[in-house]
């Protein structure tokens, strides 16, 4: 068990990394999952079909290693999204790196496989729990030993109850891995490919270290493109459509997407919920303030978010409003009930008791198990006569109960949060009891523990206190109030128009998205709207929806569809906007150069009423210079400087936010370490780099289509 012990140890982050990683783990069964027969479709790649059913098997799957791989059985919505997530793009990206692959003929043979896994060389088989703790690498051998054991257990029939359940899941796990490092040599080949044929000459490596090192002083002014007005110059349609033409591939759209207007209700707590959250709290703080108050239970009784542990603690791990107002209350005193705007809480807490001793300790334990508490007992006895003799090493005799006797140090912190056992309470409180050195035997059900508490840390005040927090929120009432509101307002305004119109007085704002994708797992981030997801990819344009509950079980939605962004190319009207600012900035440039013929210096320029100038040092071609008093940056500051001559004053340039007149006043060079060697390198694997994302490539050359939100 101490295999999975080690992979339980991984966090949330790292199990994710196994899954981004390469490209993991479906290419081995990708073409099996292409269904022959007629199914629903969870998405087509390239025209390979990807059932809903195989798809849902493939979640299933990685749901279960994560699951096992983190120790936890219940996945937050969130994280079961990620996963989705995930899957989907793994099977799309082994579909195109396979169909790639094999016009290329390049394979992975088992043979290569087995010659990874025996040296070792993937990087992905260190994520795996066969680990060498001397050498802290992947041992194949360790590997080997588990295969067969698992082979001759299923066979014999040994494999049962959590035996067999620890070995399946163990096996599957691998099972996993195994599939990754196909997947990843697969698309290593590939990418190797792809980066080797982006290559970097000399000429290219002396260029980049001159635009590095050497750098310029310059003089500039500006005429800013928002002093002339927009009635100035004109843009005609036919333009507009110019111009759209020539850039129509950056217009392509590789999936459809929705428009939509919608109103987004969040249910709030009424005064009167409040004021009986008040009184509740009210009534809990005066039942804390009677010398014999059983704490747990009144605690637990007033529905506090913060349950009550006998046990000191240092405020750092305790309520930031309860723990900045402890030195203000007595032994004995309850302070409240107080609100606490920053998590909207209604508040009351006892101060039960206060001490100074060392909150963090160093302690070891052996755990004694015999048939009965008299044969725990006993064991117990005779362990602790041999450690209280001179000299006695704690860890020999963990050892001889093949115990390790490890040191563990513990703080409030550790137990701060969460539910504790009778006798994980009997435990903490012996350790914070006992002194440095200190070897005591414990009860712990039929068993005995001893513990030896080896070090502790400087003392400081450390607190025990019964806290009453309650968050203000709304009762059933007060959401079927919200309810039955709305309802009418959807009711009596069936259209967009009318929703707009009525909204503000009704005490409603309508909000807009533009292109909603069906790959997103919610509407505008509200969590409970998958629904609302699924009706806007069926509505036809101008369709108003029913009223969706969503959220937290604390919002309400209506939606309406004002758009249809088809896949392939989107129509002029969706970018005109954007395509017209451009032209408008092309001619107020020729507009601002027309009214500059004869200025011939800097201050000839910098006198126009509408003129900014500024010094601008040490400009390399590198990078993209700001210039501050037009608020932006200017690549082309950087370029003019690169190439022009000292005292030379420039033809006006078109800059992104105004016209640019420029004079290099002094040029001078950078001291650098870097060579033409290490230039080179560098600029090669800046090269490998953007090889790498040639996934992406071959997702704009398919035809990719998401069906998942049907079913999903």
């Amino acid at each position: 068990m101490a295999v999975l012990n080690t992979i339980r140890s991984w966090t949330w982050g790292l199990i994710i990394f196994i899954g981004f990683a390469l490209f993991a783990f479906v290419a081995g069964d990708a073409w099996k999952a292409i269904s022959p027969h007629t199914q629903q479709s969870a998405g087509v790649i390239d025209g390979h079909k990807l059932s809903a059913q195989e798809y849902q098997k493939l979640v299933e799957e990685y749901t279960d290693v994560v699951k096992f791989s983190t120790g936890n059985n219940s996945l937050t919505e969130a994280q079961n999204n990620q996963i989705k997530d995930e899957v989907w793009r793994n099977y799309v990206n082994n579909i195109l790196i396979a169909k790639a692959c094999d016009d290329l003929g390049i394979v992975v043979s088992n043979a290569e496989i087995k010659y990874i896994v025996d040296n070792g060389t993937s990087q992905l088989l260190q994520q795996t729990p066969f680990i060498n703790q001397q050498t802290r690498r992947f041992d194949p051998d360790m590997l080997k030993k588990f295969l067969l054991d698992y082979d001759t257990m299923s066979k014999s029939g040994q494999l049962r109850g959590q035996n067999a359940e620890y070995y399946q899941k163990l096996y599957n796990y691998w099972k996993f891995i195994e599939k990754n490092i196909r997947t990843s040599t697969l698309a290593s080949k590939y990418s190797a490919i792809i980066a080797n044929s982006l290559s970097v000459s000399g000429v290219e490596a002396q260029n980049a270290l001159v635009a590095e090192t050497n750098q310029s002083d310059l003089l500039l002014a500006a005429i800013p493109y928002s002093s002339v007005a927009d009635s100035l110059v004109k843009v005609t349609d036919s333009e507009i459509e110019n111009l759209y033409q020539s850039r129509k591939e950056q217009y392509r759209q590789f999936a459809e997407t929705r428009d939509i207007s919608y109103i987004d209700v969040v249910v709030k707590a009424s005064q009167a919920d409040r004021q009986l959250i008040e009184k509740e709290v009210t009534e809990a703080s005066e039942e804390l303030r009677a010398p014999d108050a059983e704490y747990s239970a009144v605690v637990r009784g007033a529905g506090s978010e913060v349950n009550y542990k006998d046990l000191f603690m240092v405020p750092s791990v305790m309520p930031r409003d309860v723990a900045v107002r402890l030195d203000s209350v007595k032994v004995g005193d309850v302070f409240g009930p107080y609100n606490n705007a920053q998590d909207n809480t209604i508040n009351a807490f006892k101060l039960v008791a206060k001490e100074v001793a060392a909150d963090s300790v160093a302690f070891r334990t052996i755990f004694v198990q015999g048939a009965d508490a008299t044969a725990s007992k006993h064991v117990a006895d005779s362990l602790m006569n041999v450690l209280s003799k001179k000299n006695a090493d704690f860890v020999a005799v963990a050892a001889s109960l093949n115990q390790k006797g490890t040191t563990n140090w513990w703080s409030s912190k550790n137990y701060a949060t969460g539910d504790l056992t009778p006798d994980n309470l009997t435990l903490i409180k012996a350790i914070y009891s006992m002194k440095k050195g200190e070897t005591k035997a414990i009860k712990m059900m039929n068993n005995q523990v001893i513990i030896q508490v080896v070090d502790q840390k400087a003392k400081e005040n450390r607190y025990k206190v019964a806290i009453v927090k309650r968050i203000v929120t709304f009762s059933n009432e007060t959401y079927t109030n919200y309810y039955n509101k709305f309802s009418q307002f959807v009711a009596d305004n069936p259209t967009l128009e009318d929703m707009k119109a009525n909204a503000e007085e009704a005490g409603y704002r309508v909000m807009s998205r533009t292109d909603l994708s069906s790959a997103s797992h919610d509407i505008v981030g509200v969590s409970g709207t998958r629904d609302a997801l699924k009706w806007t990819f069926d509505a036809d344009e101008g369709d108003v929806s029913t009223l969706f509950e969503c959220g937290d079980n604390d919002q309400m939605m209506v939606i309406a569809l004002t758009g249809i962004n088809e896949k392939g190319y989107r129509p002029l009207k969706s970018v005109a906007a954007g395509l017209r600012a451009e032209l408008l900035r092309d001619k107020k440039f020729d507009y601002i150069k027309a009214n500059l013929a004869g200025k011939k210096t800097i201050a000839e320029v910098a006198s126009q009423p509408e003129a900014v100038q500024d010094s601008i040092k040490r400009v390399t071609f590198a990078a993209p210079a700001y210039v501050s008093v037009l608020r932006s940056s200017e690549p082309m500051v950087s370029a003019y400087a690169s190439v022009a001559k000292e005292g030379v004053v420039s033809n006006p340039i078109k800059g992104n936010a105004g016209v640019l007149v420029m004079q290099v006043y002094k040029k001078d060079k950078i001291e650098s370490d870097e060579t033409l060697e290490t230039v080179k390198n560098r600029l090669q694997n800046m090269n490998a780099r953007i090889g790498s994302q040639y996934v992406n490539d071959l997702y704009l050359k398919a035809d990719v289509d998401d069906n998942r939100y049907l079913y999903f």
